[in-house]
């Protein structure tokens, strides 16, 4: 598959099993929220995985040392570091929410408890940053209000097919509160992710095409389904939430001159300015309009 994968930094690579880098029998994963296992012994080590909100863990490597000169035996001296490689660098991707490191060998067992213990703490994707907040739970509405200084009353909306954003209020109209509210469903591309389906368009979708976003009705391609998938993230401001483009993961939705776009920090186009770019791209999920 195309990763990402849980695999083993080894400090000289990465490794999934004997060798290094491929293992026919771990696959790429996608899940929003994961829980990741590496334990070792005397020649012999595994690596277990799952869904961190739903299901079992599965074994995607269990067997002997890589096959390296000094790795076997292998000195160790453990640490719990999340998010770097161990050398302070900023290339990791993704949220890091907990670790734990033990002694000993754990049991498929103990491990398979330790999941089920996850999965009760019930890891959610949601908007924060004030009251009345909405969720991103499949079948709720909401609404998606900016965290820009100076825009914190306007909310992602489309306008003849077009994706803008707009100051809502409570005295504005029914046609542009039903604008501005979206259905949560699960990613068309992807159920680790979410799309929005348009409150008063059923079957039409938030989508991008050449980066700018449209509301557009749902062709059933593949195309349509990972131009219309967004991945939640931690507001890269510290607020609300940010949402990933599915196929262009570096872009995140942004409006830019009241216009909606999937935008990188930094690049040739206008709207991918980087003045501005980590709060135009925090979002409050708010409670729908409509």
């Amino acid at each position: 598959g195309n990763g990402p994968w849980i695999m083993a930094d080894l400090e000289n690579g990465l490794f999934s099993g004997v060798n290094q880098h491929y293992n026919a029998n771990d696959p790429s994963i996608s899940h929003r929220f994961l829980t990741a296992i590496i334990k070792g012994e005397p020649n012999h080590w595994a690596i277990r995985g799952g869904n961190a909100q739903s299901g079992a863990l599965s074994t995607f490597y269990n067997g002997v040392r890589p096959n390296v000169a000094g790795y076997n035996p292998m000195k160790k001296e453990g640490a719990i570091i999340l998010g770097i490689g161990g050398d302070n660098s900023v290339g990791a991707r993704g949220t890091f929410y907990e670790g734990v490191m033990t002694s000993g060998y754990p049991s498929d067992a103990t491990e398979n408890a330790v999941q089920a213990n996850i999965v009760a703490a019930g890891y959610s994707t949601s908007g924060g940053g004030n009251p009345g907040t909405g969720t991103l739970t499949p079948g709720s509405s909401i609404s998606l209000r900016a965290t820009t200084s100076g825009y914190t009353d306007r909310y992602i909306r489309h306008q003849n097919d077009s994706v803008v954003t707009s100051v809502i209020t409570s005295s504005s109209s029914t046609l542009d509160k039903n604008d501005a509210t979206w259905i949560v469903r699960s990613g068309l591309a992807s159920g680790s992710c979410v799309s929005f389906e348009s409150r008063n368009y059923p079957g039409d979708y938030l989508r991008h095409q050449n980066y700018q976003l449209y509301r557009q009705h749902n062709d059933g391609s593949s195309l349509f389904a990972s131009d219309a998938t967004f991945c939640p993230q931690s507001g890269k401001n510290g607020q609300g939430t940010s949402f990933a483009s599915y196929n262009f993961p570096s872009r995140f939705i942004r409006h830019y001159n009241n216009t909606v776009y999937i935008a990188s920090n930094g690049g040739s186009n206008s709207f991918d300015n980087s003045t501005a770019w980590n709060d135009d791209v925090s979002w409050v999920v708010s409670q729908p309009w409509a």
